[in-house]
């Protein structure tokens, strides 16, 4: 870990700024892909000619490379440094979305939207650390900052896909977002420039040289002070009840983000209102992304959040399979603060560790296990409406998900820190006063 801050300088307070808007705008980009194409399935489909079976394995595609990419990103970042990582990200990003809308097939459209994809399955892993890295002493804000972006994008993508198409085109609809991707890219492009210590000399040579400045060194890996934490996620139950609640949840999301336009159009609604839908399904995310941060940090157990949000899940869930259109927006909110599980689970990556090693660890393995899981939810969703003609069994594999994420969020929220190892347990409270 660098150096505590020394007194506020200009290089201090210039780095923490381009790393605040940094985090905040790659946070923006981290589900723009995933959200702008799902309520234009219909429409990509008519042209390519892909029907139900290929729209779950598209709504499958962000799980699986959020998983390939999330359990590689540790490794990519101990090589480049967190910055270098989120740059990455951010450039792969802006890549596959331009792919993406010049795709004049099913085969370009699946590997630009994988390329933009990788860059977002890398930026969910890094941004943990990067908090607990530049803001060590203002996790829960910062949780609050990131996440709150992270659902703004995604509420936006959804809410705006259809319009920007009548408007202007799927293809532009879609290119639109790359311009964010480029946005989110410039804070980190200043700062690895203007950083001291940046881009010279060994992770821990550039650690101590911006300790004199009072920040981090830009650049610097700072992920091997405890190189044993890696291998011990594994061997928690901490490790495995995060990965089972953030991929339950997930898992849920993405066959939502997939299918809950077709579940409203299919009852008799447009393509704009099954979009509108989906934001407003998201933006109770986005009000969780507000309060939920807020109260774990002060939550010694924050497991009754978690069954608060199981609870309006299994809600939404009957309503969509019952009556979708019979009080829609109300089953779309149930079913979104059902998902403040998500915006849960970030936080605790960051409660339940003390480095930022430990936070890159639990992050890809929670996320990198977690989203693997999650790519059977489009897949299963799609595959049992096929075969049954109805949602009845669809939605009871979304129920059962919930059930299992519930056990998850069980060992997760216990208050204990990933770097005590399996057998012991540590407070909230103990884990900030060891607090590097």
């Amino acid at each position: 870990m660098p150096a505590s801050p020394t007194p506020a300088g200009g290089p201090r307070v210039h780095g923490r700024l381009l790393a605040l808007a940094g985090i905040a705008l790659a946070a923006f980009n981290l589900r723009t892909a995933v959200t702008s194409i799902t309520p234009l399935l219909d429409v990509v489909g008519r042209e390519f000619g892909f029907g139900a079976a290929m729209a779950g394995v598209i709504g499958m595609l962000p799980a699986a490379a959020f998983a390939a990419f999330g359990a590689a990103t540790p490794a990519i970042a101990r090589r480049l440094g967190l910055e270098r990582t989120v740059l990455l990200a951010m450039a792969l990003a802006a890549a596959g979305l331009v792919l993406r809308s010049l795709a004049g097939g099913v085969g370009v459209l699946i590997a630009g939207s994988l390329v933009s994809l990788a860059g977002m399955g890398v930026g969910n892993v890094v941004l943990p650390p990067l908090v607990k890295r530049w803001f060590p002493h203002r996790v829960g804000t910062l949780s609050v900052v990131y996440i709150t972006a992270l659902q703004a994008g995604t509420i936006l993508a959804a809410l705006l896909a259809v319009p920007l198409a009548d408007a202007f085109g799927w293809r532009l609809s879609m290119a639109a977002w790359t311009l964010a991707a480029i946005a989110a890219a410039l804070p980190w492009v200043l700062l690895l420039r203007r950083v001291p210590g940046a881009g010279s000399g060994t992770g821990h040579d550039r650690g101590r040289d911006a300790g004199a400045a009072g920040i981090p060194a830009a650049g610097a890996t700072d992920l091997a002070s405890t190189p044993g934490t890696r291998n011990r996620v594994w061997h928690t139950g901490l490790g495995w009840g995060m990965a089972l609640m953030f991929g339950m949840t997930s898992l849920a999301t993405y066959a939502m983000f997939t299918w809950m336009p077709r579940i409203f159009t299919e009852a008799g609604a447009s393509p704009a209102f099954g979009g509108a839908m989906v934001a407003l399904y998201t933006g109770f995310s986005l009000l969780g992304g507000l309060v939920v941060p807020a109260l774990a940090v002060r939550m010694r157990n924050s497991f009754p959040m978690a069954l608060a949000c199981a609870l309006a899940q299994f809600a939404g869930f009957y309503g969509l399979w019952q009556a979708p259109m019979a009080a829609p927006w109300l089953w779309a909110t149930l079913v979104g603060i059902g998902g403040c599980t998500f915006p849960l689970g970030l936080t605790l990556i960051n409660l339940r560790t003390r480095t930022p090693d430990g936070s890159a660890a639990l992050s890809g393995f929670t996320q990198g296990l977690g989203y693997t899981l999650a790519c059977l939810g489009p897949l299963l969703f799609g595959i049992l409406r096929e075969a049954t003609g109805g949602f009845a069994w669809p939605f009871a594999m979304l129920a059962a998900s919930v059930v299992v994420m519930l056990g998850g969020a069980w060992q997760a929220c216990r208050p204990r820190v990933l770097e005590d190892g399996p057998g012991r347990g540590t407070t909230r409270d103990e884990a900030a006063a060891r607090q590097p």
